[in-house]
């Protein structure tokens, strides 16, 4: 697997409500730090991040941030 670059951020918008999500979904927007539809949030990448955004990549807008 190729490394990746040690300083990449992903931009996350919440862009769908979490009624009638999974409580596992809900709880993944939660701890993402997503509060309110058309939020964003930035992290560092990571393969946590990563499979976070697996749960619930049909709620949000995922953008690389150079």
């Amino acid at each position: 697997m190729a490394k990746k670059e040690a300083n990449k951020q992903i931009k996350i918008t919440l862009v769908k409500s979490t009624i009638g999500c999974l409580e596992k979904q809900k709880k993944t927007i939660q701890a993402l730090g997503l509060r309110k539809i058309r939020q964003s949030v930035t992290h560092s990448d990571s393969e946590s991040l990563r499979g976070m955004l697996f749960v619930v990549k049909h709620l949000v807008k995922v953008e690389e941030i150079a």
